[in-house]
């Protein structure tokens, strides 16, 4: 018997309908989020082993139940490892079924969080995620501590309202700033904006989120679309994560913005409600600051941006944002809203 292990094309029919054929075999649906994807194929041409990435990211393994046992997914995780080091991204994280597990850690890779049961999340750095905490346990205050996650894409007075909300109830606010440069706004554009934007509120440290908090590894939905149940999934994984987080700083809640208008962040904020308070934290839903009846909300902003309506965004940022954008600093920035074809999150 000889194997194959090949790259499986966009255009190759027959092969991804292999691939989804045996990852449904395993109880897997095909994750919507895949950028690479090889298999085994046996001298019949039949997939007996198939394995995938999206960024740093390994997923979407499945072993032809006939076939398991002969080192088939060990195979495929070395190519796809290989991979990535060709790609430049040597911290690696893997998204597999929980009784999986031992396999991986046989691998090299070390679990760091475990939702329900069903699906565990490892890296292949054995103190990363230790050494993150530890250096955010360094900002730790005593008192009553609370955290924000944000994107600010770009801050708004809507941002500036909910932290000045939290700076109130608590001695402490952690404002995590998410580091994916994944939005219009470029993250070094955004914590500079963040930054700046809440220099004055004496309680508040800033915190850059890292890979660990809202991620292409943790939570890729948040930046791609997705169904609901998958978006629920990465969800829970991602504040599985927090909820290992949230003793560093001796955190008690965390406050969210309401959202009206994006499913991914509503649908993330109705599982903070539920998962929260089981990690001992309260999940603080705060209502929107409107004007003119409407919710100020960064898809606003660039939504005025990109019509061409630069006076209406001035009146829904801080002058520390407004400042930016006024300036020739922000015109590839501005560019790049105006020529994108959706600036909207849903």
């Amino acid at each position: 018997m000889s194997d194959t292990l090949e790259t499986i094309n966009s255009w190759d029919k027959r092969a991804w309908a292999q691939v989804d054929a045996l990852l449904e075999r395993e109880g897997i649906r095909r994750d919507g989020n895949l950028d690479y994807t090889c298999g085994i194929f046996d001298d019949d041409r039949r997939l007996v082993a198939t394995g995938s990435t999206f960024r740093n990211t390994l997923r979407c393994f499945a072993v032809d139940s006939a076939r398991q046992g002969e080192g088939l997914l060990n195979e495929v995780v070395s190519h796809l490892t290989a991979r990535e080091a060709e790609r430049g991204l040597f911290h690696l994280f893997v998204y597999t079924k929980a009784k999986s597990v031992k396999f991986f850690k046989d691998l090299g890779f070390y679990e760091i969080a475990r939702v329900e049961d069903t699906l565990s999340f490892l890296e292949n750095r054995p103190r990363s995620f230790k050494n993150y905490c530890d250096g955010l346990a360094k900002s730790r205050r005593p008192g009553r501590s609370a955290a924000i996650v944000m994107n600010a894409n770009p801050f708004t007075l809507g941002h500036r309202y909910l932290v000045e909300r939290a700076a109130r109830e608590n001695d402490t606010v952690h404002l995590f700033v998410l580091s994916e440069d994944e939005s219009l706004v470029p993250f070094d554009v955004r914590w500079k904006l963040v930054t700046r934007g809440v220099a004055d509120l004496e309680n508040v440290i800033c915190h850059k989120s890292g890979p660990y908090i809202i991620s292409a590894a943790t939570f890729p939905s948040y930046f791609l679309r997705d169904e609901a149940a998958v978006i629920e999934g990465h969800a829970r994984l991602d504040l599985a994560l927090f909820g290992s987080i949230a003793p560093a700083l001796g955190l008690s809640a965390r406050y969210v913005g309401e959202e009206p208008t994006s499913q991914v962040t509503g649908l993330y904020n109705r599982v903070m409600a539920q998962e929260l308070p089981k990690l001992g934290l309260s999940c603080v839903i705060v209502p929107r600051l409107e004007t003119g009846g409407a919710a100020v909300s960064a898809s606003t902003v660039r939504r005025l941006i990109h019509d061409g309506r630069m006076e209406e965004a001035r009146e829904l940022v801080p002058a520390t944002t407004w400042e930016y954008l006024a300036s020739p600093e922000a015109a590839p920035v501005l560019e790049a809203i105006r020529r994108a074809g959706e600036v909207v999150h849903y």
